[in-house]
């Protein structure tokens, strides 16, 4: 072999492992220093499902939102196993990545509520009028 052969092949296998870490990079980085926003199984849509659970595809992440909607809110993590199609390996492999949110917000008292006197006293409380 020639030694500019050599010095060809030294330079290309130089450039194929610099892309290869410039390719890995971005991935690195995103996994390694932070730790993803768990996903909400009560208001994630079906693609946010898909992109951010390992071992769930478009079509299962479809089923996930088709029985929340036909059994309401989901009440626990542990709900996700009664989908179909998923098993306890993949709830648990995809535990850390989930929450679940109280699906009613708390109300607020209204001004009117609070302020308003009662139309009729309390039991074992004097009347205003005593």
């Amino acid at each position: 072999m020639t030694t500019a052969l050599k010095t060809w092949l030294t330079l290309g296998q130089y450039l194929l492992r610099a892309a290869m870490v410039a390719t890995a990079l971005p991935a690195l980085a995103a996994g390694s220093t932070s730790t993803p926003t768990p996903i909400d199984l009560n208001r994630a849509d079906a693609a946010t499902l898909a992109r951010g659970l390992v071992g769930i595809g478009p079509a299962k992440a479809q089923a996930i939102v088709a029985y929340r909607q036909t059994h309401g809110a989901f009440k626990s993590v542990d709900e996700l196993a009664l989908v179909k199609g998923i098993g306890p390996r993949t709830l648990e492999r995809n535990r850390s990545r989930l929450s679940v949110k109280d699906p009613t917000p708390a109300r607020k008292a209204s001004p009117q509520s609070a302020s308003a006197t009662p139309s009729r006293p309390r039991r074992g409380l004097p009347s205003p009028a005593d």
